[in-house]
């Protein structure tokens, strides 16, 4: 079975295991920074962990929910999973929570699917080969200019007084899931996504390469392109951007100071 195909069996697997379980009631604890975590969140996690290693024994292992094993570091290629992305969205019933999983081989992706049980939607993507959104290739669009360009992200944030230059009157949805989020620009559903805060890499990895293969620019507030599998799995922010936007969004968050 290729990589590809193994993500998507397993992304599948779990997100139906996540939707029995929040049916059945959850079970609902609180991590460093009142980020929430639920039974589903784990039972995910250990499902794919388990279905995943041991298809590929020799791969690494990096998960939002799993005690961070600095022995991936020696591993050419590992698993990047986050079971739930969007455990808010997740918890309050609304639909846009996924479960995101990448092949990183070296510092880049080379196998994602990002699985978004609650719309239907498998976006999926092999490194050269282009995106797919169930299995219909997908493209990102063609917006050029910001104004009334739709934007998934906080609509507070985009109106904050500290931004230096307003940002013109956008369209601004918010999506919970950050690869979700990413996915629907990869589609061109939606124009751009940006978060001027750190992210980290199983936020990103499997949407990095679907958005990256249908067109889009991934990076962060810099311009520059992600490398994943290093001992700190944190990157500095996200832009994620229709070609045709991505130098007007730069232009206007490259002043952002960040720790990475």
């Amino acid at each position: 079975m290729h990589d590809l195909d193994l993500l998507l069996d397993a992304a599948r697997e779990a997100g139906e295991l996540a939707g029995r379980l929040r049916r059945q009631g959850l079970e609902i604890e609180y991590k460093a920074g009142n980020s929430p975590v639920t039974n589903a969140d784990l039972a995910a996690d250990r499902l794919l962990k388990a279905r995943l290693l041991t298809a590929r024994p020799n791969y690494g292992w990096l998960s939002e929910e799993t005690a961070d094993d600095p022995a991936r570091l020696a591993q050419r290629r590992i698993f990047v999973v986050d079971p739930i992305d969007g455990t808010r969205a997740f918890l309050n019933d609304r639909p846009w929570w996924a479960v995101s999983i990448a092949v990183v081989d070296g510092e880049r992706p080379v196998a994602g699917v990002v699985f978004a049980p609650e719309v239907g939607e498998t976006y999926a993507a092999q490194a050269g080969q282009g995106a797919t959104l169930d299995g219909r290739p997908i493209r990102a669009g063609d917006a050029s200019t910001l104004e009334a360009c739709r934007m998934a992200g906080d609509p507070n944030m985009f109106r904050h007084p500290s931004w230096p230059v307003p940002w013109p009157e956008m369209r601004v949805e918010p999506r919970n899931s950050t690869a979700y989020r990413m996915c629907l620009v990869a589609a061109g559903s939606f124009d751009a996504a940006v978060a001027p805060v750190a992210k980290h890499d199983w936020d990103l990895a499997a949407a990095d390469l679907i958005a990256s293969e249908a067109g889009a620019f991934v990076g962060d507030h810099h311009g520059r392109t992600f490398r994943y599998n290093r001992p700190k799995p944190v990157q500095a922010s996200l832009v994620c951007a229709a070609p045709g936007l991505t130098p007007l969004i730069l232009d206007r968050v490259r002043h952002i100071r960040s720790g990475n």
